[in-house]
């Protein structure tokens, strides 16, 4: 029998190949997967590391001929530059992104196929369209129209232009006047025309949506938006408030290669119209204000005849003899009783007429009525109650007259947007000339707005300051001896304006404020301008202690600068003597 030996086991054990392939197919996934963890990591981390740290500061957003649009992250600003960053024309403290604590690293453009406009939305706060427009070539001038939207109706839109190394100019007159107005302190409120003797921290008598800065920039407001503008810390700032309506904050900041070029780009947006020349005879004669405080038009002719006696006397005659809107009042009534009158019982009465007629007057009006007034009781008896500014009432729709007050009277204020209204107006007028025969018109009054006045939503139709835009529209149908006491979007039509009072010292709201308003007028397009009594009071004085050195001699020009205390003066001491300094 054969000897069998048994076979030794291999010390390999027996191994399936295909179940080792498949462990080792397993190992390589995982680190092939670990891998593709650490790679995807490394990269956020990359992505994070330039969003945040190593993403330059500034980045450029539009680029014209000769300037850009930058967007600066960390201040979150809008700077507007040349291309080659060597001077700034203007600087944006954009403060509509909402929390201005947390830096926005990057802004996209979302107008992807526009390389003239710029997009971008901040998420639950408001989205900004920026546009160049296009120009010519050779162009001097470069504007970008920036339109703000609030995304719902409780954001405040609002943007602040630096004042640091820039002298800006323009805007509204205000009582104490600084040129530039980069010192001036105003609080934020609504950019309209205000009387400064009710408001003195209001905006005074010429008002534009216009700011021109020494850099070649001027920023131009749209007009027909709810606009507020405050002056402080070294900037002006446009804010539009919350609204249902979402309005948008809507302006056009416009840049040059030097400021002339940029003023005559703005000032041709600011009016198209054709300008005309006013009635120039009003700067050959002198003004002379009446101070009489009377009750009655008797009383009133007697001031006018000692008065007229007096100029005449000093041979300073030759000049016209403004009345207040009191005065016009007196005479007015009793002209209309005496010439509707069948029988004329008085021989004072007839010769009293015709002495007024001899003089060279001046008249002022204003679209005020007084509601103790038979006028306005008429008009509500008449149902003519759409002749004022009126508010909805009841469920029929009927309209009650807005009550406000005018020189401590309830009154209710013209609405010159009805047709009917302005013919009533205009109808009083003709009347006055045939009875008075005077010389100009004055027409004060459109300063404030009722609305705002007493915390209404104002309708759309008189948003701002669209009161007085129309109310030189008036002014300029009553002829080109009309003068009117404010005005804005109206440097283009034949009116005289009338500046604002100033008080009677040296500080910028009196002598020192003179040359500042001046220049502030001229640069808003309201080169026609009368100052005021009290202006011509501090002139004259001014004038007649430099002539008491070095004898100098008053022309008619200057004399028109009679107020009050000349007038006095005239009284008390039948000649010349200088007005009191307070």
């Amino acid at each position: 029998m054969p000897h069998s030996r048994n076979r030794n086991p291999s010390p390999i054990p027996e191994v399936t190949w295909d179940t080792g392939l498949k462990e080792m197919n397993e190992t390589w996934k995982g680190a092939i997967a670990c891998l593709g963890v650490a790679v995807f990591f490394v990269m956020t981390i990359g992505i994070i590391y330039w969003q945040v740290v190593d993403q330059p500061n500034k980045n450029w957003v539009l680029k014209g001929s000769f300037s850009g649009l930058i967007w600066e992250r960390r201040t979150q600003t809008l700077l507007i530059q040349t291309l080659t960053e060597d001077k700034t024309f203007a600087e944006i403290d954009v403060e509509n992104v909402g929390n201005t604590d947390i830096e926005v690293p990057f802004v996209r453009n979302m107008c992807w196929l526009n390389k003239t406009e710029f997009c971008y939305t901040w998420d639950s706060v408001a989205e900004v369209k920026i546009s160049l427009e296009s120009s010519e070539e050779d162009s001097e001038t470069e504007c970008y129209s920036v339109t703000w939207t609030p995304i719902h109706c409780h954001v405040d839109l609002k943007d602040c232009f630096s004042m640091v190394n820039i002298s800006w100019y323009g805007g509204a007159s205000v009582r104490a006047h600084n040129w530039p107005i980069n010192d001036a302190n105003i609080s934020m409120q609504h950019f309209t025309v205000s009387d400064l003797r009710d408001n003195p921290s209001g905006f005074g008598s010429v008002l534009e949506r216009y700011f021109l800065g020494s850099s070649g920039v001027s920023v131009l407001v749209a007009p027909n938006i709810p606009l507020h503008v405050g002056i402080e810390s070294r900037q002006f700032c446009l804010q539009t408030p919350p609204s249902m309506e979402r309005m948008p904050l809507q302006y056009t900041v416009c840049v040059g290669h030097n400021i002339r070029a940029v003023h005559q780009e703005s000032m041709q947006q600011l009016s198209t119209a054709r300008r005309e020349l006013p009635n120039m005879d009003v700067l050959r004669v002198p003004f002379w204000k009446l101070p009489a405080n009377v009750d009655s038009g008797a009383k009133l002719e007697r001031e006018l005849r000692t008065f007229s006696n007096r100029l005449k006397r000093h041979h300073l005659g030759e000049g016209v003899i403004s009345l207040d809107e009191h005065s016009t009042a007196l005479l007015a009534n009793m002209d209309h009783s005496y010439l509707n009158s069948k029988k004329r019982t008085s021989k004072r009465q007839k010769r009293d007429l015709p002495f007024v007629k001899l003089l060279n007057i001046s008249i002022t009006l204003s679209p005020y009525l007084s509601v103790d007034s038979q006028q306005f009781q008429t008009s509500i008896q008449e149902g003519i109650e759409d002749y004022w500014l009126s508010l909805p009432s009841g469920a029929k729709g009927r309209t009650v007259p807005l009550l406000t007050q005018w020189k401590g009277k309830y009154s209710v204020k013209l609405n010159i947007s009805n047709p009917e209204a302005t013919n009533w107006f205009l109808d009083k007028v003709d009347s006055l000339r045939s009875h008075l025969g005077m010389e100009y018109v004055i027409l004060e009054g459109g300063e404030g707005n009722p609305f705002e006045e007493q915390v209404l939503r104002p309708p759309m139709a008189w948003v701002g300051d669209e009161y007085i835009r129309l109310l030189a529209d008036l002014a300029e149908r009553i002829g080109d001896n009309a003068i009117v006491t404010s005005g804005t979007r109206s440097s283009h039509k034949a009116l005289f304006i009338r500046m604002s009072a100033l008080q009677s010292d040296w500080s910028y709201s009196g002598l020192k404020g003179i040359i500042p308003s001046l220049l502030h007028h001229s640069l808003l397009g309201y080169n026609f301008f009368i100052p005021d009594a009290e202006v011509r009071s501090l002139l004259n004085w001014l004038l007649m202690m430099s002539s008491s050195f070095a004898g100098w001699r008053l022309q008619p020009f200057f004399l028109s600068s009679a107020s009050r205390h000349l007038h006095g003066s005239l009284r008390r001491n039948g000649s010349l003597t200088s007005p009191d300094s307070t």
